[in-house]
């Protein structure tokens, strides 16, 4: 029996964003809003589940590189089940002017990374606007993309495997984000 593909296969409207955009998204998100960047997330797999998440967590906007980063292809579509397409996605040429403009807006910029001086994302602040940075599978966030944050967090790893997978990670942070923030 031939699995019919018509759902995943039509058009659907992605609601792509230029990175000049994000001062009046940010305005449109209301106060405290919450949102996702993704510096070099290259596994389409990776990306749907991440868009679907966001989507969960109720996060007003993702930002990805235009270079580096897995497009929001029919594959990803289908991982994410309806978030590629509800999620406003901006699509940004350079991710550090991206995180400048995001501060600009006054929104706090919080990188993942298992660096010395990062705090354990239990004991941060995650609650205002905020945006919080995942970095690529393996490699993490590259080193200016850290440097342009406000603060460094870390998920406390008790077990022998170093890391989580980058979409797992990703729902472990927005849904402290949002405990802290008194959603229940």
């Amino acid at each position: 029996m031939a699995r019919d593909n018509a759902h995943y296969n039509r058009d659907i409207a992605i609601l792509k964003h230029d990175e000049s955009e994000i001062p009046e998204l940010i305005e449109a998100a209301g106060e405290n809003p919450l949102i996702l960047v993704l510096d070099g997330i290259q596994d389409p797999h990776n990306l749907g589940a991440i868009l679907r998440t966001a989507d969960c967590a109720g996060v007003s906007f993702v930002i990805i590189t235009k270079r580096r980063s897995a497009p929001v292809t029919e594959t990803v579509r289908r991982i994410a089940c309806g978030g590629a397409e509800s999620v406003p996605i901006v699509l940004a040429n350079n991710l550090r002017n991206a995180l400048e403009k995001l501060k600009s807006c006054g929104v706090w910029v919080a990188g993942t990374s298992d660096h010395k001086a990062s705090k354990s994302i239990y004991n941060a602040n995650l609650k205002g606007a905020l945006a919080i940075v995942m970095g690529a599978e393996g490699d993490g966030i590259r080193h200016l993309t850290g440097e342009t944050c406000d603060f460094l967090l870390r998920i406390p790893m008790l077990g022998s495997v170093p890391c989580l997978n980058v979409s797992v990670a990703t729902g472990v942070c927005l849904f402290e984000a949002l405990r802290q923030r008194g959603v229940r």
